[in-house]
């Protein structure tokens, strides 16, 4: 039978990493194939419908697709990660000649964020500083790329852009795009500084449907867990898909990004849409 994975094309390297991912595992023997959805949400349906059995999920749509399957009588599980999804943070940069010395210094401030979607950019940082007792925020958002949960980064990187300009007071960001920016040039050295950092969270996980064959989707996790950076077929693959290792999923990070969605009724408890301000 086959294991049918579903993925989001956020980016044309998409096709390649999972055609190159694709010819490995099925020379490893398994039957393996991939679909590819325009936006997370028909994939989080589809896969607790049955009709993918695994699904490349983002966070926020990890967040989703439990609360979907449990409402339905399903279950799925955070079955594999990157080594690089876990323990995550978020940062909130300001100009270096900002007055603003801590997040209590940002009331009444305007802050950049990223797509309404984004965990990394919008949802996480906006409710740490709500927890940090913020308010009077003005928020400006850059909806690129709604429907793919921040997977596209141009919001990020519009709202670094915003800061530089002077146009908002502080940016809201992941720790990796932080220093990406920097060495891109967008926050050119010395012009700006982080003034807080959220806790720790995870982000990109393997879902697997309970309706999915057991022992071709064991095979499926167990042949991610052995794939070897040193093998040259798949290290180019790894290194687009930005990881050195598969590492066994875990629930235990994404409460902070589950606390941010009942703040803003993203979804409601049972998996559904609710964000007033949400279109993929």
């Amino acid at each position: 039978m086959t294991t049918l994975m579903g993925g989001v094309a956020y980016d044309p390297k998409v096709v390649t990493i999972w055609d190159g991912f694709r010819r490995w595992l099925r020379g490893q023997a398994l039957d393996f194939d991939y679909v590819l959805y325009s936006h997370y949400e028909r994939q989080v349906e589809d896969l607790v419908a049955g009709h993918v059995h695994a699904a490349w999920n983002s966070p926020l749509a990890w967040v989703r697709s439990a609360r979907l399957a449990a409402a339905r009588g399903r279950r799925v599980e955070s079955a594999v990660m990157r080594d690089t999804d876990q323990d995550l943070t978020s940062v909130v940069v300001v100009r270096a000649d900002s007055p603003a010395r801590d997040v209590a210094d940002l009331a009444g401030a305007t802050v950049a964020v990223g797509a309404v979607d984004s965990p990394q950019s919008t949802l996480i940082p906006l409710s740490f500083l709500r927890g940090e007792g913020v308010r009077d925020l003005a928020v400006r958002r850059f909806d690129v790329g709604v429907g793919l949960h921040g997977d596209h980064i141009g919001g990020e990187r519009d709202a670094a852009r915003a800061l530089v300009a002077g146009e908002v007071d502080a940016a809201c960001m992941i720790d990796g795009n932080h220093l990406l920016f920097g060495q891109e040039g967008t926050l050119p050295a010395g012009t700006t500084r982080v003034l807080a950092q959220t806790p720790v969270y995870d982000h990109c996980t393997m879902a697997i449907v309970d309706t999915a064959p057991p022992e071709e989707a064991a095979e499926f996790v167990r042949l991610l867990g052995t794939m070897s950076y040193a093998d040259p077929e798949v290290r180019p693959l790894l290194d687009l898909e930005g990881l050195k290792q598969w590492v066994p999923g875990r629930m235990s990070g994404f409460g902070p990004l589950t606390r941010a969605v009942d703040e803003v009724g993203f979804y409601d408890a049972s998996g559904g849409v609710t964000a007033a301000e949400y279109a993929p």
